[in-house]
């Protein structure tokens, strides 16, 4: 996906809606990834500042890097530092970190290049996480949501369908520097009435690129079976995370 820079260079455009309308990330895991106390963290494709915002909150130091200049707007308005650049193209200034984090950007990132950049900025015994946010819909509401996407977007994915039994494989493998990744699932809820949930579909780089008349058609469409399923949802929520330590120089 990291070659699609159409795409991956698209989330700008509506940077205040991903800000409003996109999920932010459990408690629980910012608090497990700040358990060692890190003394500054590298927050990789910091967007609007979801997670940097989340562990400066904490009182702890941290750095984002980000490629899009409207993004990094936002997160700089929350008092973000961030450095405007692809990760790929970032300096480091020689500066090492404790913890490095990616909240729903990595496969932006060219593998070739991310995982290794990532561990020579990690000192030893730092942590490296990836992390992703999925929503699952019950399965009544799936059913005409995805009747919907047959309509209006045939060649999307359905947003909504549980992806949790997908294989997927270590982003670490290979890098000798790293330990295995491991993994784990956060689960949680969120309730959202018809136009949150369809203005999070906007920031979904996939549905920006059906073009505004067709996007629109299917979030009016989806938004009249939320309201008659009574306005309100609850989708069952999970952050799936990997992550690794540094575990030699």
């Amino acid at each position: 996906m990291h070659q699609d820079r159409g795409r991956a260079e698209s989330f700008g455009s509506a940077a205040e809606a991903y800000d409003r309308f996109r999920s932010g990330y459990p408690d629980a895991l910012i608090d497990d990834l700040l358990v060692g106390r890190p003394s500054i963290t590298l927050d990789v494709g910091c967007g609007t500042g979801k997670v940097a915002a989340a562990i400066a909150a904490r009182g702890f130091r941290v750095v984002g890097v980000e490629p899009d200049q409207r993004m990094a707007e936002v997160a700089r308005a929350r008092g973000l530092e961030v450095d405007v650049v692809s990760f790929e193209n970032w300096d480091s200034r020689r500066q090492m970190f404790d913890l490095v984090t990616c909240g729903h950007a990595w496969q932006w990132i060219d593998p070739l290049v991310g995982g290794s950049k990532a561990a020579s900025v990690l000192r030893p015994g730092g942590v490296i996480a990836l992390f992703w946010n999925y929503h699952v819909l019950d399965d009544a509401l799936l059913a005409e949501v995805r009747t919907a996407y047959e309509t209006y977007a045939p060649d999307l994915s359905v947003v909504g369908q549980d992806p949790s039994g997908l294989q997927d494989a270590d982003p670490f493998r290979g890098l000798p520097s790293l330990s295995p990744g491991e993994t784990h699932t956060y689960r949680w809820v969120r309730e959202f009435e018809g136009t949150d949930w369809t203005g999070m579909l906007g920031t979904f780089s996939d549905h920006q690129r059906l073009g505004e008349e067709r996007l629109t058609a299917l979030q009016h469409a989806v938004r009249r079976i939320i309201n008659r399923h009574g306005g309100l949802i609850a989708a069952q929520g999970g952050t799936y995370v990997w992550s690794a330590r540094k575990v030699s120089s």
